[in-house]
């Protein structure tokens, strides 16, 4: 079921933004290879979780947005999955820019 934006604002990991029917993170990795590194652990994740979130790569900054497309905005398990993708960014903190 679709959250609403007092909801979500609750909810938000932190890190994460409301931006429209999503909810947004950016990270800037040290080198474009760390980047692609932590692209195909975060596919990993995502293919166990069967929740994808939207990515973005210009050389090494990510920009990552969830959404539930079939509830045509953000739900619980948007929520969820960005607790889950912040759980593996700290595992990966000494390849990110602060």
């Amino acid at each position: 079921m679709r959250l609403t934006r007092e909801e979500i604002l609750k909810s938000l990991p932190q890190g994460w933004r409301l931006e429209g029917n999503y909810i947004v993170r950016e990270l800037e990795f040290k080198t474009f290879m760390d980047c692609i590194a932590f692209i195909n652990e975060l596919a990993q994740l995502a293919e166990r979780e069967e929740h994808h979130p939207d990515m973005v790569i210009v050389w090494k900054h990510l920009t990552l947005k969830l959404t539930t497309h079939d509830e045509g905005g953000i739900t619980q398990l948007d929520l969820e999955m960005a607790r889950k993708i912040n759980e593996l960014i700290s595992k990966w903190q000494d390849k990110i820019e602060t």
